[in-house]
């Protein structure tokens, strides 16, 4: 009862929250080597995508929860992605790296507020996590870290095992 709860919580879209992901998807990022990565390659496949930054200490309190999470999910299908706010490959891979982080890390460098914005975060604000179907949909959203309850949960929705 009380993850379902939680998924409710979780899943329920706020206000603010867009539809569809087509902004992510028509986004170009760039990957640890500093290499262009249309997102669009992603499409169709099961998504947590986490914005975060260097500086944002919730963010790396959740940092071992998604990589959890990747570690248990990924051979199922479900796809962790870290964006991070920053321009500073170096540092990015250093910081990933010295917090294990285990998933695809991508950096938004510096489209990175408009991006957010553009998918419903008018603030801005990191953590910043998106949960999206398969159909590119956007099927939760969270301001905010979030805890290993509700990566559990989001994950078993996308995987279709509630």
């Amino acid at each position: 009862m009380r993850s379902l709860a939680l998924l409710g919580f979780l899943l329920a879209a706020p206000a603010w929250a867009q539809t569809s992901a087509a902004p992510l998807f028509a986004a170009t990022l760039h990957d640890a080597d500093d290499r262009p990565f249309a997102f669009e390659q992603l499409r169709g496949q099961p998504l947590i995508v986490n914005f975060w930054a260097r500086w944002c200490g919730p963010c790396r309190k959740e940092i071992p929860e998604l990589s959890a999470a990747h570690g248990k999910y990924a051979g199922k299908g479900l796809v962790v992605i870290g964006v991070a706010l920053d321009d500073k490959v170096e540092a990015v891979r250093d910081f990933a790296k010295a917090y294990e982080m285990r998933y695809t890390g991508l950096l938004a460098k510096e489209g990175g507020i408009a991006l957010m914005q553009a998918l419903g975060n008018a603030k801005a604000v990191v953590p910043f996590t998106l949960v999206i179907d398969r159909k590119g949909n956007v099927v939760g959203s969270k301001l905010g870290a979030m805890n290993q309850a509700e990566i559990e949960a989001a994950a078993r929705q996308l995987l279709g095992n509630p």
